[in-house]
């Protein structure tokens, strides 16, 4: 296609008239992040996507929360690598254009990725939701950034806040809507009776009852299993194959729905005249009020650092590892927040943490984020970028370090003021992860000058998709190696006869009958001595304290931040 076929498209197209009310820009910015800040509620997915073929509970061949969680990684590593290539493209073309692209990317990608579903076929969802998806959030990211802060040079922190803003709540609406379009295209599995009314046979690990003269395999829902199920049934036995989670029918409708809005979205940008300025605004007066404790005045807009340079120095690659740290702290709890909470309060409290209410805490998180990118980057223009993320790195680490704690005492006590304690604390930590997206801009901005801030940043966030991939990994891998201990320790415990009795096969089998999601932790303990602790709770302890060392890292980072020498700045000529 053309460049002349799509003129209309292009910046030189979207000068907005005199009169144009500004605050237009930020609500437009909202509405498109709004659409891909979805991807996090991704862990509303996570049953389903797990249960897949079992519907009640997961049979062998169903996909693992590891993989599943992977999706979502490859998501954001896309995000990432897609602002990094197409971050001078996008200054080039404008955020109509970018924005346009976004919505095709990422409506395309609920697509592909419900088919995938649809045809349990793995690779599919990943190149749909992680890879095509993953560009169309870059894209419909970094599209409104660079327009902001030409628009609000007055206000960089609240304007790219506001917009950013959108992204971190983009869950508060999607939570809701997943799991209504889940239970709403939910189809029940078939139910064969309680555990002790069908006969079951053990083979390879799997689970086999005769029906009509055929042997089905099965699944068997424990109460647990049944606290999960999106649509809840009776505990017993369910035939593998049968039934629906709604997951495929669910992608469907979100991608069309989220391509209309984002393509509007898209059409409504317009950016400033040449020369525009805020009416009454004085650049100069405001670089000599500089920003209190900032460490620096900020660039002025007649300095900035090229974008061929900005990557030559060593502030560039500071950001990064700030970047990267804290976005691998929040990251990877966000993947799995549903299954956490379910999790760590889900035995001592089944009456409180129920799946409705792990949704709620998905939403929770969204609206904790959201409301962090706003607070935290107004904040920013009082308080100055480097004490801002100052704060971010030194009561995270302490955050993160005290869930651990938390979880242990509440898995002891059903007393509700651990599950408060536990709410709090993360919130508090999700409200500086989205503050610390919020900020950035206006910190490149300063550090950087503002004529290739976009593109500075689109290559900045490649920290995202590094991010992406570590903090996933670290909670999923970590949780599962604490998972298979747990199991193991707990098969220690129960007697060899009453082993075989309830799983059809000898202890020997362990491995075997784990690998094909017979023997669970829930089901262990229905015959576990009494008095046994479940240990479900502390699976995520080893990966808070990782967390938390990771965020003092970046604490370190943050305070070796120093203004960009001289050799790497260029001055507008006549200045």
């Amino acid at each position: 296609m053309s460049r002349r076929a799509v003129a209309f498209l292009l910046k030189d197209r979207i000068t907005a008239s005199p009169g144009f009310n500004r605050w237009w820009i930020p609500l437009i910015s909202v509405a498109l992040h709004l659409c891909i800040g979805s991807v996090y509620s991704w862990s509303i997915f996570n049953p389903a996507l797990t249960r897949e073929l079992g519907v009640a509970a997961s049979s062998a061949d169903d996909w693992s929360i590891t993989v599943i969680v992977g999706v979502f990684s490859t998501a954001i590593v896309f995000l990432g690598l897609s602002t990094a290539v197409a971050g001078k493209w996008l200054e080039d073309v404008g955020p109509r254009c970018a924005g346009v692209c976004a919505a095709g990317l990422w409506g395309m990608g609920f697509v592909i990725g419900g088919v995938g579903i649809e045809l349990h076929e793995l690779w599919l969802l990943y190149l749909g939701y992680g890879v095509f998806g993953g560009a169309g959030l870059g894209l419909g990211y970094i599209s409104p950034v660079s327009t902001l802060i030409r628009w609000f040079p007055d206000r960089r922190g609240l304007s790219t806040g506001l917009a950013i803003m959108g992204f971190g709540g983009g869950a508060i609406i999607a939570a809701p809507l997943k799991k209504f379009l889940l239970q709403t295209f939910h189809e029940a599995p078939r139910y064969l009776g309680a555990t002790e009314a069908v006969e079951l046979v053990t083979e390879g690990g799997r689970q086999f009852a005769e029906v009509a003269g055929e042997w089905l395999e099965v699944v068997v829902a424990a109460p647990a299993d049944v606290s999960r199920m999106i649509v809840p049934g009776p505990e017993g036995v369910y035939v593998v194959g049968t039934g629906s989670t709604g997951a495929a029918l669910t992608f469907f409708t979100l991608g069309l729905v989220y391509f209309c809005i984002m393509l509007a979205a898209a059409f409504s940008f317009r950016l400033p005249a040449k020369g525009w300025k805020p009416a009454g605004w004085d650049e100069d007066a405001a670089r000599a009020a500089g920003k209190p404790g900032s460490g620096w005045r900020g660039m002025p807009s007649s300095t900035y650092v090229p974008v061929q340079r900005a990557h030559r120095t060593p502030q560039f690659y500071l950001i990064w590892i700030m970047l990267c740290f804290n976005v691998t702290a929040g990251i990877g709890v966000i993947g799995v927040a549903e299954t956490m909470m379910v999790d760590i309060f889900g035995r001592t409290l089944p009456q409180v943490v129920t799946p409705a209410f792990a949704v709620t805490y998905v939403l929770m998180i969204s609206v904790f984020n959201m409301g962090g990118r706003l607070a935290w980057a107004t904040a920013s223009d009082y308080i100055g970028r480097r004490n801002t993320y100052h704060c971010f790195f030194a009561l995270g680490a302490a955050l993160y370090c005290s869930v651990p704690l938390i979880a242990n005492a509440g898995s002891v006590s059903a007393n509700l003021g651990w599950l408060v304690a536990f709410y709090a604390v993360t919130m508090v930590a999700f409200t500086m992860y989205g503050g610390g997206f919020a900020t950035l801009p206006a910190y490149l901005a300063d550090v950087f000058g503002t004529r290739h801030v976009g593109a500075i940043h689109g290559r900045l966030l490649t920290a995202w998709s590094v991010a992406g991939a570590l903090g996933p990994l670290l909670i999923t891998q970590l949780r599962k190696f604490s998972l298979e201990q747990a199991i193991r320790s707990l098969a220690a415990r129960v007697d060899p006869a009453a082993f075989e009795a309830h799983f059809g096969a000898p202890m020997s089998n362990l491995n075997e009958l784990v690998a094909a999601n017979t023997v669970t932790i829930s089901r262990l303990m229905e015959i576990v001595p009494a008095g046994t602790p479940d240990p479900t709770p502390g699976i995520y302890n080893l990966t808070m304290y990782v967390m938390g060392a990771l965020l003092a890292i970046a604490l370190v980072a943050n305070m070796r931040m120093r203004p960009v020498a001289e050799r790497f700045v260029t001055r507008v000529a006549g200045d």
